[in-house]
């Protein structure tokens, strides 16, 4: 699959499409900075093979079938708008928590109750949006020797989004979980809060979600 990921140059972006790269996706970095997403691109190709490209969001879009984004919630709004053209009949996977700095172990809501509440209603119907990824530790991500022992928690309203994300989670080796629709996104990201609070009074590198007795097709 072509893979568009928005606002790739930053830690949790590349160390996703360096992932799904080595899963065999074709991997299009997107950032405001076409040069810098450009020069990530070939850094990462560099390092650690796979098919690599970088431009401008607007570009890595419209080059993917399917687009995930990774910027922090202060970007959020401004980059997905100007995008819903590119972005039309293909689906979002935001993993974008609303974190508002420098109290970002607190759970803040945002307006619109949760940033990919937001994106659905800023991208509107075609664009159909899953939230994903929260609760996996960039650092373990960006580590290709690091097992990583985190359940991927996806919300989406609409089947195919929510299949998409799922599938993502299987080819970089994690289990994702049905976790409903779109609105439970005020859960998952509130949790991401949660998890860094927990890193930082038990100092950890990254905690993360195991969900526990699941039934039969839940298992890992």
């Amino acid at each position: 699959m072509r893979i568009g990921v928005l606002g790739g140059t930053g830690k949790l972006g590349s160390a996703l499409a360096a992932r799904l790269a080595r899963a065999g996706h074709a991997i299009f970095l997107g950032s405001r900075d076409r040069d810098k997403a450009h020069a990530r691109a070939a850094e990462l190709a560099r390092e650690r093979g796979g098919t690599f490209a970088g431009g401008d969001h607007a570009w890595a879009v419209a080059q993917a079938d399917l687009a995930i984004l990774t910027v922090p919630y202060s970007a959020h709004a401004d980059t997905l708008r100007g995008l819903e053209a590119p972005l039309s009949g293909k689906v979002l996977v935001d993993t974008t928590v609303p974190l508002r700095p420098p109290r970002v172990n607190l759970v803040q809501l945002p307006a619109g109750r949760a940033a990919a509440l937001e994106a659905q209603q800023i991208l509107g119907e075609a664009t159909p949006v899953a939230a994903a990824f929260h609760h996996v530790s960039a650092a373990h991500l960006a580590d290709p020797a690091h097992p990583i022992d985190c359940d991927v928690l996806v919300a989406a309203d609409d089947p195919r989004a929510r299949d998409a994300a799922l599938a993502l989670a299987r080819d970089i080796g994690l289990r994702g979980l049905d976790a409903g629709p779109l609105a439970n996104a005020i859960a998952l990201e509130s949790m991401t809060a949660v998890l860094i609070h927990l890193n930082r009074t038990y100092k950890s590198a990254g905690a993360g979600v195991v969900i526990t007795n699941l039934g039969e097709g839940g298992g890992r």
